[in-house]
């Protein structure tokens, strides 16, 4: 079996397939019209982010079996329809969960304690600390929407605070145990303070977080976003934030992002009042960017992909 690799990840994975006899082939600087013209002879393809493999794309292969991305989300790839000419899509969410549970946590821990300022602060000889008086997790309620492979590492890693956590997936049940209490959507709108956000994008989770959404919360809230940043309508975000009823946000996605996650389209109002907040902990979507994701993203597919057709290549 052929692979095209169309972007780099690590090497691990192109190890593990050509020990196995198939053959990798590097890809990653070829333009789409090479990339058209080529895809034909190929049985995989590997892609992160770099291209969105389309109906049009799908419909230039002859032999492909799978895809395999090497993250969490699916949305550049047209399952269904690969699917429907018997293409397996593979995604990686087990290889960076734990790597996005801790980075909610931190961005979390850093809004409360006022450590992303201070830290400024102190590196330009200003020395205030009852202006960075800070807050504490303990006593909080934190509600987790998507409770798949991240939710559930963000839960696991909140078990040290003395919290409570209620979890709502609408696809899934059965995990509520003596941590987690697993709840209805208007549940969490009653009874959290904090809402972290760990859906995958899709036509029903694109701008999920509107004004309305916000309005249903009986409090005031903290949002966490380490999905995807069209999760969050960010106008109607920067609308409450105005008016108290968002407190502050730790957004690790925005919905300016390129369809390649790397760097910004644009900048509007909302975001400059983003950028400018004392409420807001910003990151460039690195939620689940580690040295030991990297990894285990290029193992998860792996195993996959030779679960399924190492003995077929053989």
């Amino acid at each position: 079996m052929r692979i095209m690799f169309l972007d780099t990840v690590h090497a691990v994975l192109q190890e593990r397939l050509e020990a196995a006899g198939f053959e990798c082939v590097d890809h990653t600087k070829s333009d789409l019209d090479r990339v058209k013209k080529e895809i034909g002879s190929f049985h995989g393809i590997v892609i992160r982010s770099r291209f969105t493999i389309d109906k049009e794309l799908l419909d230039l292969t002859n032999e492909l079996r799978f895809i395999a991305r090497s993250g969490s989300g699916m949305e550049n790839i047209d399952v269904a329809y690969a699917e429907a000419k018997g293409i397996k899509c593979y995604g990686a969410p087990e290889g960076n969960a734990n790597a996005v549970g801790e980075h909610a946590l931190g961005m979390l821990l850093s809004l409360f304690r006022n450590i992303n300022i201070s830290d400024a602060e102190v590196r330009k000889n200003i020395w205030e600390r009852e202006g960075n008086r800070g807050l504490e997790l303990d006593g909080r309620t934190i509600g987790i929407i998507g409770y798949g492979n991240t939710g559930s590492a963000f839960a696991k890693k909140l078990r040290g605070f003395d919290v409570r956590i209620l979890a709502h997936d609408k696809y899934k049940s059965g995990f509520g145990n003596e941590h987690i209490e697993e709840c209805s959507l208007e549940d969490i709108q009653q009874h959290c303070n904090i809402v972290s956000l760990h859906v995958p994008l899709t036509d029903e989770t694109r701008y999920m977080v509107n004004d309305a959404f916000i309005q249903n919360f009986s409090k005031p809230i903290w949002v966490i976003n380490t999905s995807r940043g069209v999760v969050v309508n960010t106008d109607d975000l920067v609308k409450n934030m105005k008016v108290g009823k968002v407190l502050g946000v730790c957004l690790d996605v925005l919905e300016y992002e390129k369809s390649s996650l790397e760097g910004l389209t644009e900048r509007p109002e909302a975001l400059e009042y983003l950028t400018k907040s004392d409420r807001v902990v910003l990151t460039p979507h690195i939620a689940g960017w580690t040295t030991e994701s990297y990894r285990k993203l290029s193992e998860v597919l792996a195993d996959k992909i030779l679960t399924d057709f190492s003995k077929e290549n053989n």
